[in-house]
């Protein structure tokens, strides 16, 4: 009998320790980190919610959870007690997530290890970066132009910002739509070309597998349509 109450026992055990892990599990590193705390975010009506946190003493490796119904962006922040805050964005889903980084350069050395959808995010952001940093070129260039009284430049500067705007929106539709069993797809939609035609954002919603559409992102978008279409 007392064997029988054991086993039971254990059983319990290994089924609270198993659903004490369904969610997200973050597996974290921050070489040189000895004190600090740190949280584990995630957007909810439009601001960040802590899911998580822990108090750093001494010890570089973590883990951090949360729950989660279908895979989106979270936020690893870190505060170290002089009001520097800063954060590491990842696309999660179900299961484990690792990141490996450094204090010195928090976001810049970060290691991400996951999910497919940040695995797409980073595709895709190796070549919207492109983008960015042109634009930022000719943000400087503007400011030059402006001082210099240069209106051939800033004209030259308009044109090429507007044909800028329009290659990265096409870029980011064509790759949603290579993506449609991905939820990186509608996310992208509403973070990168919330405000393109909302023709573009159609045909990104239209294109997205069942899953997808019923993805915390995939109702998203579909709301935005809605309300864009009415406006």
């Amino acid at each position: 009998m007392k064997k029988l109450i054991t086993l039971f026992v254990f059983i319990g055990l290994l089924s609270c320790e198993k659903e004490e892990h369904q969610g997200l599990i973050l597996k974290v590193n921050i070489e040189g980190l000895k004190k600090g705390t740190v949280y584990l975010k995630k957007a909810k009506d439009s601001t960040l919610t802590i899911v998580d946190s822990l108090v750093i003493n001494g010890n570089s490796a973590f883990e951090l959870h949360s729950d989660i119904e279908s895979p989106e962006m979270f936020y690893l922040f870190l505060d170290k007690y002089n009001s520097d805050q800063r954060n590491i964005a990842f696309f999660a889903n179900t299961g484990i997530t690792e990141i490996n980084t450094t204090l010195k350069n928090f976001e810049i050395d970060a290691k991400i290890n996951g999910s497919e959808q940040q695995k797409a995010l980073e595709e895709y952001k190796k070549i919207a970066g492109r983008f960015n940093e042109r634009n930022l070129e000719l943000i400087k260039e503007n400011f030059e132009a402006i001082r210099d009284q240069d209106t051939a430049k800033l004209k030259t500067n308009e044109a090429e910002y507007n044909s800028l705007l329009k290659r990265k929106y096409l870029y980011t539709v064509n790759f949603a739509m290579s993506h449609k069993d991905s939820e990186i797809a509608p996310y992208l939609a509403l973070s990168e070309i919330y405000d393109a035609n909302v023709k573009w954002l159609d045909t990104i919603n239209n294109s997205l597998s069942p899953k997808v559409k019923e993805s915390k992102y995939g109702k998203k978008l579909t709301q935005l349509i809605s309300q864009r279409k009415k406006e």
